[in-house]
């Protein structure tokens, strides 16, 4: 087995970003213990998807903690009564029913990208422009053709009259 090749063919990525089968990850951790360029690829991995973990981490407003503190603070509130004053359909519903969703306001309306994604856009916004061109050209040129095609069967009734 070609242990370089293994290591580029992208089976650490898979399995470090957990989406490996069971028998894919087996294999991984049975070549990681049995080779130590595979240990240190698989640690190179794991180091740069944490670096952009932490690089691309967005900080959430101030304020939504508290908020996420007044709900549970309410929930533990309503459990509380009705265990004081034993209403078992309050109980009933305090588990089976979904709490609500908390309110997460951002200070900025604008999405944050990674700049490697600039680079994708203009990719495709070229690619984009060249099939434009050609779905054009190639327009103008059946126009042309089936032009060409039209005068021909004109000069060839011509001819057989």
């Amino acid at each position: 087995m070609d242990i370089k090749q293994y290591i580029n063919s992208g089976a650490l990525e898979v399995f470090a970003t957990g989406a490996a089968t069971p028998a894919e990850e087996q294999e991984v951790l049975f070549l990681k213990e049995r080779y130590p360029e595979v240990r240190k690829a698989l640690d190179e991995l794991e180091a740069d998807m944490q670096h952009i973990a932490q690089t691309m981490a967005v900080t959430p407003p101030a304020e939504s903690w508290s908020k996420i503190e007044a709900e549970i603070n309410s929930l533990i509130v309503q459990e509380a009564r009705a265990r004081r004053f034993g209403d078992q359909s309050s109980q009933k519903n305090f588990y089976n029913d979904t709490p609500g969703f908390i309110d997460v306001e951002s200070a900025s309306s604008h999405m944050r990208v990674h700049k490697n994604w600039r680079w994708v856009v203009t990719a495709i916004f070229v690619l984009g422009k060249i099939f434009l061109i050609c779905a054009i050209y190639f327009y103008l040129e059946n126009r042309q053709t089936q032009q060409q095609l039209r005068e021909i069967k004109q000069e060839l009734k011509e001819l057989h009259k």
